[in-house]
């Protein structure tokens, strides 16, 4: 194995190293879908709405493989830093059982649920068909998105994020290519219409699997054919999930809230839905460095907690929050004075436009703080404290977010909600930096690494 060593040296130049490919590698997933979403848009109206009905559906058990890939990284990444290259091998092996096992619920729950989970979404008769032909093909092929998703985070574990980023773009590229070529037929290729989208999606995802596996087992060596005893691997899944089941939970609360929050702004105009949809890609862009900041951080605490060098945590996450302050508050005062010139790239409508500027003008100053809980909330799960860092999330979203959105649009309107937003962001930060310095003091003071469930 290639072991990317994270606890000697410069702790910046590390995080440096590992957030920008993870850069790309965020914006390459934004661009798949924006991929798949301009090329099915072409068959139609119909064929367009009803990809947007599968992405709520996508989302959620998105989350949950995430979920699993934390918990895998966080155990991969302290066998690492405890250099046993042999438990971290049993782990990543583990792991990919596991994913292969939760891919085939996957299957057949899906499969058996597609009719009833679109209707109660709210798909029409004339949309049903095309839900039936995409959902049908992507539920049979979601074994190439589980297990490249798991097999990266081990990667990562290593220390090296160059490598996944590169595997989601070779994805990217691939699937822009197929798209066209399965969607509307072209030369030998059929037109499949949005089944061509799903078959352009799996192939690709198959591909990112077929790299994953083998730079994991041939490059990495961290593919084990050992023959294992159960109960070892009840327990590895068992730390997995114990880490993975709540990150995966909390991630979907997000989703939900916003849901919520779109909800009051449509009370308002559909002007106001579509600034607040356009505000938050925009805030999705800007924050894709944070977000590639919080995916190095577990790696990086994994290795110096399996090494037990707690002061290189504890100094990360300070340096991580710093950063994230500072690009926050560069990013606002890049976009206050050109708000307007920004919303209309967009949009010709003047009423979404002022409402887009407002977004621009309440919500990015606050950013870092998201950044930091993102931070935080890896950094937790990674040392063993996932309920905690699902219950800062949870807590946000339920007991912050939407209560204030709806305070704050009885009493002040669009902007009111607009400002939930940043009072949200900045209420889970400054928590979130609370619980993390009393965790990290009790992880201090005992001077051990913590215990696995």
């Amino acid at each position: 194995m290639k072991k990317r060593d994270l606890t000697e040296g410069s702790i910046r130049k590390h995080m440096t190293n590992m957030t920008i490919p993870m850069i790309f590698g965020i914006l390459s997933m934004v661009a798949f879908n924006l991929i798949d979403t301009y090329f099915v848009g072409q068959l139609g109206p119909d064929q367009l709405a009803a990809l947007s009905f599968t992405f709520p559906v996508i989302m959620v058990i998105f989350s949950l493989v995430q979920g699993i890939g934390i918990g895998a990284t966080a155990l991969i990444s302290k066998s690492i830093g405890k250099n046993d290259h042999k438990k971290a091998a049993r782990e990543t092996t583990d792991s990919l059982i596991l994913g292969v096992l939760i891919a085939s619920v996957f299957v057949v729950l899906g499969l058996l649920t597609i009719q009833p989970t679109f209707e109660l979404l709210g798909a029409s008769d004339r949309i049903m068909p095309y839900v039936e032909d995409y959902m049908t093909l992507w539920y049979l092929a979601i074994l190439f998105v589980v297990i490249p998703f798991i097999g990266n985070s081990a990667i990562r574990a290593t220390g090296d994020a160059r490598t996944p980023s590169l595997i989601m773009l070779f994805a990217v590229a691939i699937n822009a290519i197929l798209d066209p070529l399965l969607i509307f037929g072209y030369g030998p290729f059929p037109a499949m219409g949005i089944e061509g989208a799903a078959l352009a999606t799996a192939i690709s995802r198959a591909l990112t699997l077929v790299l994953a596996i083998f730079v994991l087992y041939k490059r990495e060596k961290l593919i084990t054919l050992d023959v294992l005893a159960k109960s070892i691997l009840y327990g590895c899944w068992r730390s997995i999930l114990y880490i993975g089941l709540p990150s995966g939970f909390s991630r979907m609360v997000t989703p939900l809230a916003s849901g919520v929050v779109t909800g009051l702004l449509a009370r308002y105009s559909e002007s106001a839905v579509a600034a607040y949809g356009v505000g938050t890609r925009i805030e999705f862009l800007a924050s894709s460095v944070l977000i590639a900041l919080s995916a190095t951080v577990g790696p990086f605490t994994g290795q110096n907690l399996g090494a037990q060098k707690y002061d290189r945590i504890k100094s990360s996450i300070r340096g991580s929050n710093q950063f994230s302050l500072i690009w926050a508050f560069g990013m606002s005062l890049l976009m206050l004075p050109f708000a307007r010139e920004i919303a209309s790239v967009f949009t010709d409508s003047e009423d979404v436009i002022q409402y887009i500027e407002l977004f621009l003008w309440i919500v990015p100053f606050s950013l870092g703080f998201q950044g930091i809980v993102q931070i935080i909330n890896a950094n937790l799960n990674t040392i063993n404290k996932p309920l905690q860092a699902s219950y800062i999330m949870i807590g946000q979203n339920f007991l912050i977010y939407i209560p204030a959105a709806i305070i704050g649009s009885n009493y002040f309107g669009v902007a009111g909600i607009f400002w939930s937003i940043s009072i949200t962001y900045i209420l889970g930060g400054v928590i979130s930096m609370i619980v993390n310095t009393r965790i990290f003091k009790r992880l201090l003071d005992t001077s051990v690494s913590l215990k696995e469930p």
